[in-house]
């Protein structure tokens, strides 16, 4: 018995000496492999925070260059349009190519970055065709210039209208009469028609008023070129026409044209037709509104020498 216990000492001894000689092993390896490892995780780490630094001087690079081709710009006297639209496409250019050089920093191969960027290119160019056809349509009108910013449009598809804004990369903002911003593809205004209500310096009014037919026609056109001529927006070295432009069903139609300055159009419009309505009511003569006559005809009576003759 006493052997016995002896053997099974020795080897509970001999199964826990070759144990820990494992796990010293173990340790060992694996002091060795970070001790190994320390410089390529000591490489990684320097090219992260070297990647963070290099970011955060390009972005402060990027505006300052973004800021210097304002100026430029500025001093050029370019559109305002071009100033957004080049501002736009410098910034997405210069961080596309910011994140580029730092990926080829972390060892990745810079031809295999361009042929995925080449295909990737195909790919996104047929998802997001209306996005492709709005860039273009920015850069004609930029090129062609059949608005810029500050004037005032009407698109004419769906009637959209308003004050530009700002002439972006794939969209144009327009601004209302009641400060609503409306915000229109750039390919949709260069494949449909579109009209700018203040690409000249002046505008013509155009004025309609309607009066009653028994109405004096000669003395309602005088009053109504009195007005156009007192009025201090409408220009007096351009021409200022009233005449007869239609002979409606219930009224004559008198029309009035005058030219005025763009950012005096509606005001002197308003104030105009304010002034017509109160002269002619001064001066007795009727402005004609759609009106019904009934006639009803009289019922035919027999004669008393008919009736003796029955």
């Amino acid at each position: 018995m006493v052997v016995q216990k002896i053997k099974v000492a020795e080897e509970a001894a001999e199964a826990a000496a070759e144990t820990a000689g494992e796990a010293v092993q173990e340790v060992s390896r694996l002091t060795s492999y970070i001790q190994d490892s320390i410089p390529d995780l000591v490489s990684f780490g320097m090219k992260v925070v070297f990647a963070i630094l290099f970011f955060c001087i390009g972005r402060i690079l990027i505006k300052w260059a973004r800021k210097l081709v304002k100026r430029s710009l500025a001093r050029s006297r370019a559109d305002k349009g071009v100033e957004q639209f080049v501002d736009s496409l410098l910034k997405f250019g210069l961080y596309f190519l910011l994140i580029f050089t730092i990926a080829t920093k972390f060892g990745v191969d810079t031809a295999s970055v361009a042929a995925l960027i080449a295909s990737g290119g195909v790919a996104l160019g047929l998802a997001l065709q209306g996005s492709l056809s709005n860039f273009a349509g920015g850069v004609l009108i930029l090129l062609l210039k059949p608005f810029e910013v500050g004037d005032y449009i009407v698109e004419d598809t769906n009637k959209n209208e308003g004050t530009v804004k700002e002439i972006q990369i794939f969209y144009t903002k327009l601004s209302t009469v009641d400060n609503k911003i409306i915000v229109i593809p750039n390919g949709m205004l260069t494949n449909s028609s579109l009209t700018n209500m203040t690409a000249q310096p002046e505008r013509r009014l155009n004025i309609k008023t309607g009066i009653a037919y028994e109405a004096d026609l000669k003395r309602a056109k005088e009053v109504i070129e009195k007005i156009l001529l007192d009025d201090p927006c409408v220009a007096k070295e351009k021409e200022i026409a009233v005449f007869v432009d239609e002979l409606a069903d219930y009224a004559v139609i008198i029309g009035a044209r005058g030219w005025v300055k763009n950012e005096e159009f509606w005001p002197a419009q308003w104030r105009i037709l304010e002034e017509i309505k109160l002269k002619l009511d001064e001066e007795g003569i009727e402005i004609a509104y759609p009106q019904m006559k009934v006639h009803f005809a009289e019922k035919p009576t027999l004669s008393v020498q008919g009736e003796k003759e029955k």
